[in-house]
């Protein structure tokens, strides 16, 4: 998982590269910036306590499915997806994860190739999340760095969203890799975004996403992502 410790390193990187603070700026590639997405939220324990992970809501039929990291998925405890979290409000409400699909590869023997999940949440007052916020496709197969891509995400020391854009770049056959600054401990999970408003990589896979917040990792999404989505959004 992206880790915690690195907090430091990251509020000293968002300094040094000029980091944008005006909400939704695109800015040139690369540079992180305070943003702002309703389909993007943080992962809370329903017991209470701070974000730790990010996801976010992906087309389904069922019209009530999350993508993140699988690594965010672990654990027996209940969780509660908070979309368009912000200074500490759910604008869109909070959202019970019902039940979560992991891959036998990350279930079995954490292998960091299967590092993407998916959770279904319960709806609320009968209406789903995606109806509540709308939702981005969920695209294997997709070429690494065929277009760049906004990864959005939630910094643990953040109350709101970091985003940037840039390339990505294979690292292995099945790994990518992306420099962006800030995206430290809670931003595991950030949805990969690419222009056509796709879903074409989560961030995690390597070292949990990541040792250092300036470069971010994610599973090349392919046959074992796409079967995994099938399976989850086939769920009622």
């Amino acid at each position: 998982m992206k880790r915690v410790l690195a907090v430091v390193v990251m509020l000293v990187a968002l300094l040094a590269v000029s980091v944008a603070t005006a909400d939704d700026g695109g800015g040139p590639l690369g540079v992180t910036a305070t943003a702002r997405d309703a389909r993007v939220g943080v992962l809370v324990p329903a017991a209470g306590g701070r974000h730790f992970c990010t996801a976010s809501v992906v087309d389904a039929p069922h019209r009530n499915l999350i993508v993140t990291a699988a690594h965010c998925l672990g654990g027996d405890g209940g969780l509660v997806f908070v979309p368009g979290y912000r200074d500490g409000r759910a604008p869109y409400g909070e959202w019970k994860v019902r039940r979560r699909f992991l891959a036998r590869g990350w279930a079995e023997g954490q292998d960091e190739d299967s590092d993407v999940g998916f959770a279904a949440v319960a709806p609320r007052g009968g209406e789903e999340v995606q109806d509540a916020v709308g939702g981005n496709r969920f695209v294997t197969g997709t070429a690494t760095g065929a277009t760049a891509v906004t990864v959005t995400g939630y910094p643990s020391a953040r109350e709101r969203a970091v985003g940037c854009t840039a390339e990505p770049h294979a690292y292995s056959r099945t790994q990518q890799r992306i420099a962006c600054p800030g995206f430290s401990g809670g931003t595991s999970g950030s949805p990969w975004v690419n222009r056509d408003g796709q879903v074409v990589g989560v961030l995690g896979g390597h070292d949990q996403g990541g040792t250092t917040p300036g470069v971010s990792y994610s599973v090349v999404l392919g046959t074992q992502a796409q079967r995994l989505y099938e399976q989850a959004a086939g769920d009622p």
